[in-house]
């Protein structure tokens, strides 16, 4: 089956990767106003997350991807407030996958730290990234 459009992750029945994967890529396509790019994100993390809670081993990383996607777009969109959970979600998930990914997850809590204005925990996790093998 060809995956053309955002309708194709949303059908009916269990998600899998590739339509999780589709949605986070078309929410990435759509202007910054109006919000819909943040509501097919967030779509995608929820669908992500009934994958890795079927299958945590398989699909962690993907939920850890969606989370981070997710902050960035809100942190493109000034919601500073609401990406920082998500960047702290994806850090805790990512701490069980390899280095790439718990780097790439603390850099965005760094970016959302400093949209706050919380430059000493940004620092901190710019520290801690930096440490991790093969992260920068």
């Amino acid at each position: 089956m060809n995956r053309n459009g955002p309708d194709d992750a949303t059908r009916m029945g269990s998600p899998d990767a590739a339509a999780v994967q589709a949605l986070l890529a078309y929410a990435l396509t759509l202007p910054r106003r109006g919000g819909r790019g943040v509501d097919r994100a967030l779509e995608a993390v929820a669908q992500s997350r009934t994958l890795a809670a079927r299958s945590p081993a398989e699909h962690t990383g993907l939920l850890a991807h969606c989370l981070r996607t997710t902050a960035r777009l809100l942190l493109d969109r000034s919601r500073a407030t609401e990406a920082l959970p998500m960047a702290q979600e994806a850090v805790a998930l990512s701490r069980g996958l390899d280095g790439g990914h718990l780097a790439v997850s603390l850099y965005r809590l760094a970016e959302a730290y400093e949209a706050l204005h919380r430059y000493s925990d940004a620092a901190e996790t710019l520290a801690e990234a930096d440490q991790i093998p093969g992260g920068d």
